[in-house]
């Protein structure tokens, strides 16, 4: 696709971000994507704690893991997966796994390289 004011007298070509130079004549590598931070499981410290809902619900929550340094849908969804119900990742980085399974996410979580604690 041509730019919108090519071959008329508002015509300037795009330059490079980082050398200033025209795109024609550019040199720089191109740009890869930032590889995403990871922190290292061992590192942390999941606080695993049963929590009773209205109604008499109970559900199970995970807090105080990184949400920049981990991927918390993916650890959501094999906690999940494992423990056969549902749950969700809330907005401050809280894994919340339903149901009474403090024992089976502690258990799951240090299988993976986490440090768990209770409470």
């Amino acid at each position: 696709m041509g730019r919108l004011f090519a071959g008329t007298q508002w015509d300037r070509p795009p330059h490079c971000e980082r050398c200033g130079a025209p795109e024609s004549e550019c040199s720089c590598p191109p740009p890869g994507p930032a590889p995403p931070e990871r922190v290292d499981p061992s590192t942390q410290t999941a606080r695993i704690r049963v929590e009773k809902r209205p109604k008499g619900k109970m559900v199970t929550t995970v807090r105080g893991l990184d949400a920049r340094g981990n991927d918390l849908p993916a650890l959501a969804a094999r906690l999940k997966a494992a423990i056969g119900g549902g749950g969700t990742v809330k907005d401050d980085g809280t894994i919340e796994v339903q149901g009474d399974h403090p024992d089976r996410v502690e258990a799951i979580l240090g299988s993976i390289g986490y440090k768990t604690k209770r409470g």
